[in-house]
């Protein structure tokens, strides 16, 4: 897949919120659901009118963000990861574009499907465990702890690990998605995944700093 062509699908994906938003338009409340708590629930809502302002400050935003984060970069490793790179904005992409079509999708029909939404964030964290791994050392993305950031060595043996393991536990959420019907044990088995995913690979890292230290 080429670099003009990835551009294009990203400029789709951001573009099918937007659509998506005209043809349900007729259908959304005064009051629309924009954000869910941890359990799957509602807690935000936004006026139905300014919609095509939030979603497309949102598309254009992250869009941008993504697009000129390289320049910021003081020693310039996001601009040399090249293609790796530009993956990373096609799955941030994608992700943004389908929980935006999802939240739409609740409140034009007022139907909410928690195992849904907890399955897409799974994609979301396969995805990304699998990017993580070709990760380089860099400011903005990863792993960033102060053992990771100081040694090369620790970034790279804590990102395959901590890929793989947000690979597993992406994959984990998904299947649960499909066999868990019970909300609260669903919000719960979820809970313990994200805590795993986070705090083990900056445990790693610190453990990894100490035997490349004492190895030297």
């Amino acid at each position: 897949m080429n670099k003009f062509f990835k551009e294009t699908i990203i400029w789709i994906f951001n573009l099918i919120p937007l659509v998506y938003l005209k043809i349900v338009w007729n259908q959304l409340p005064d009051k629309v659901i924009t954000s869910f708590g941890f359990s799957g629930g509602a807690n935000g809502w936004t006026d139905k009118n300014e919609l095509p302002l939030v979603i497309g400050g949102i598309v254009i935003g992250t869009y941008l963000l993504m697009k000129f984060l390289p320049y910021f970069d003081p020693k310039k490793k996001i601009a040399n990861m090249g293609d790796k790179y530009l993956s990373f904005r096609l799955i941030m992409t994608i992700f943004m574009s389908l929980l935006t079509v999802y939240i739409l999708y609740v409140g034009s029909t007022g139907i909410s499907n928690q195992n849904l939404l907890f399955g897409l964030l799974g994609l979301f964290f396969a995805l990304q465990g699998n990017y993580m791994q070709t990760l380089r050392p860099n400011y903005f993305l990863g792993i960033r702890t102060p053992w990771t950031l100081e040694n090369e060595e620790t970034w790279r043996l804590t990102h395959r690990i901590g890929g793989r393991l947000w690979m597993a536990g992406g994959t984990l959420t998904i299947l649960l998605s499909i066999i868990i019907g019970d909300k609260l044990w669903l919000s719960i088995s979820f809970g313990i995944i994200i805590a795993i995913i986070s705090i083990f690979p900056i445990i790693y890292s610190y453990s990894a700093f100490q035997k490349n230290k004492l190895s030297k």
